[in-house]
């Protein structure tokens, strides 16, 4: 069944109000570093940005890619990244996570970051070149429609960005389908208790404050299990507002028999 019209444009209006809000961020972060004090961070509250990465690894990253991170966790730091292997970034914004995978996969593997705000992207490869990553690649385009072929990656992660798209079932879809068998997910995300229906949530938070457009424990997995994904683990690591939660979300692609 296709989309009603209404529904089309309140997807597409969603959709360009998440990209001039991380366009607006980027081009902060961008002018800042024009600045004698450096890069100015953009302003998010406790719950969110660089403050939930370890000192050692912020210490090694661009200022830039720092006071560029939105995320709600560290989704580095939980997908079990290995040598050689190869792990895509659905949101990558400035690059932070994109830049620490590239460490951690080593000169063998690569990382890629997907991201939809040109704005993004031109700050994440500056970032890239600042940081000296040869094993990087960043593309654009939206999570829903992911530009890589089948089975290229060995690994997803994400920081707080599946629950800002309109289509999560065609994230989910994608996902699955860009890892080989036997891949995985490890992600960040803001996931809302079960008993929160959509309009409360609405009222704990806006679509591009990562609130409003949350999943909850039971609709994410769902459609993860819809799928095809198995081994689905939701792990809450702290609040972000009355009911809702930033969350470790781990999932695997089954091995081909």
């Amino acid at each position: 069944m296709s989309e009603h019209p209404t529904d089309l444009r309140e997807t597409a209006r969603l959709r360009e109000t998440v990209r001039e809000h991380y366009a607006t961020a980027a081009l902060t972060v961008t002018r800042g570093g024009t600045a004698c004090c450096g890069p100015q961070p953009v302003e998010v509250d406790e719950n969110f940005g660089a403050t939930l990465y370890a000192a050692d690894e912020r210490a090694a990253l661009p200022a830039e890619a720092i006071a560029a991170s939105l995320g709600c966790g560290n989704p580095t730091a939980v997908a079990d990244l290995r040598a050689g292997e190869r792990v895509l970034d659905l949101g990558s914004g400035g690059g932070i996570d994109v830049l620490l995978s590239a460490r951690r996969v080593g000169p063998t593997g690569k990382a890629y970051g997907l991201d939809m705000t040109d704005e993004m992207l031109a700050l994440a490869v500056a970032n890239a070149e600042k940081a000296g990553a040869r094993n990087v690649e960043f593309l654009k385009g939206t999570i829903e429609a992911i530009p890589l072929p089948a089975g290229t990656v060995d690994v997803v992660i994400s920081n707080c960005v599946i629950n800002l798209s309109v289509d999560k079932a065609a994230v989910f879809a994608e996902t699955f389908r860009v890892l080989r068998p036997g891949g995985r997910l490890g992600v960040s995300d803001v996931v809302a208790e079960d008993t929160l229906g959509p309009e409360q949530r609405a009222e704990r938070g806006d679509h591009v404050g990562c609130v409003a457009g949350a999943l909850s424990f039971a609709e994410y997995r769902a459609g993860l299990a819809a799928a095809g994904f198995t081994g689905i683990e939701i792990t809450p690591t702290h609040p972000v507002a009355d009911g809702m939660h930033a969350a470790i979300v781990r999932a695997t692609k089954p091995p081909t028999p």
